[in-house]
């Protein structure tokens, strides 16, 4: 398929107002600035530390356009709009940094409350969870090193693994997907190791869970491959969500200072490539594995398209999806959703403090993804250009 129809910008920006283009055009310039994008992250902080009322400035520029409101009743509107051109909802109740148990708690009766939405919202046909929203990103840590647990922690390690299945099994009853998200490397194996028991147990009938791979890591295709070939007689399937992932830059930064080979590839070529490696061995296991592609790069779109082609799949079947961010990669979302493809956009929502995080990586991710926000202002313009010739 010809990458052209990643260039419609009537259909990408459809629900976009005159002021909501230039709000966004606005945004994308500043963000394209690596170290403006800096200074802005830095100060961010630095006043949130002295408690400066900063949210007001926040929620008008980048919450809004990366963020569906505090709530879900604020989401609403949003969830329709794109559903009305075909364009499903994910919504992320982003919650991180967590350390209390009463914190975890609320965290995962969030998460619940979330599939009883989802359930009855055909526009929403996915949930997700952070897995460190659910216990200390130490003690996910501390697993990941397979370092023993003291008696306590692993009372507390339980309380982890419980939630965990809770909320499998209830996306499970509800007929409701989930999606596990991928986190930083040294949480990574602890997270890898509780999918694969969702996976075990609830992917029998039909997929339900979905591991996040995080295709920027090199050791990403060797690992599903080892799945594939212990696991391919058993009687689960694997539910993955494909992506290039988010903490480049800190992962670097974290295996200079501790002197361990970083875990990302070393450069862009590299992690392209072993995206559509991913992809290829997706398509040639597609009788054990259902894959979520969520990703901004026109290509790697491109090219699950041209394979769904050869395999003689339709646009709709449900083995795959598509998915972008909200308030990111519009011209793919709405025209594939245009063709028929299934097509979701994951919507952060939540109270403005609790989303810092979130909206900070945003920043800095495209920041340093080489032409990323430069196509979406070269888009943003062109799509202006066009109203005012009409």
């Amino acid at each position: 398929m010809s990458k052209n129809i990643f260039n419609d910008t009537e259909t990408a920006f459809k629900l976009k107002s005159r002021i909501k283009l230039f709000n966004a055009k606005f945004l994308f310039i500043v963000i394209t600035k690596k170290i403006l994008v800096s200074i802005l992250t830095k100060s961010t902080l630095f006043l949130i530390k002295l408690k400066f009322p900063i949210k007001w400035a926040l929620k008008g520029t980048i919450y809004n356009h990366f963020c569906g409101g505090i709530n879900y009743d604020e989401c609403k509107k949003t969830i329709s709009e794109m559903k009305s051109l075909g364009v499903n909802s994910i919504l992320d109740y982003s919650v991180e940094a967590l350390e209390k148990e009463e914190d975890f708690q609320r965290a995962y009766n969030k998460k619940i409350e979330i599939i009883d939405l989802t359930k009855s919202n055909d526009s929403i046909p996915f949930a997700v969870f952070k897995p460190t929203s659910l216990g200390r990103y130490e003690l996910f840590k501390k697993v990941s090193l397979k370092i023993e647990l003291q008696t306590i922690e692993k009372k507390e390690w339980n309380r982890v693994k419980n939630r965990f299945d809770k909320i499998c099994e209830h996306a499970k009853k509800s007929n409701v997907k989930i999606l596990i998200d991928a986190e930083e490397y040294d949480v990574q194996f602890a997270i890898d190791s509780l999918a694969l028991e969702m996976m075990k147990k609830f992917n029998v009938s039909n997929v339900i869970v979905y591991n996040t791979i995080q295709l920027y890591r090199w050791d990403r295709i060797p690992f599903i491959i080892s799945l594939i070939k212990k696991y391919k007689n058993s009687k689960f399937k694997f539910g993955f969500k494909l992506v290039r992932g988010a903490y480049m830059e800190k992962e670097r930064d974290l295996a200079l200072k501790e002197g361990y080979k970083s875990p990302i590839c070393q450069t862009k070529i590299e992690t392209d490539q072993n995206f559509d490696n991913c992809v290829d061995l997706m398509f040639d296991n597609l009788n054990m594995i259902n894959f979520f592609v969520a990703s901004h790069n026109e290509n790697s779109n491109l090219k699950v398209i041209d394979k769904m082609n050869k395999f003689s799949l339709s646009n709709d079947d449900e083995k795959i999806w598509f998915g972008q961010l909200y308030g990111m990669g519009d011209n793919i979302s709405y025209n594939l959703a245009k063709r028929g493809y299934n097509v979701a956009k994951i919507i952060p929502f939540g109270p403005v403090e609790n989303l810092i995080p979130y909206l900070i990586r945003r920043a800095q991710e495209n920041s340093s993804i080489e032409g990323q926000s430069n196509r979406e202002l070269d888009l943003i313009n062109y799509e202006l250009l066009r109203r005012s010739k009409i």
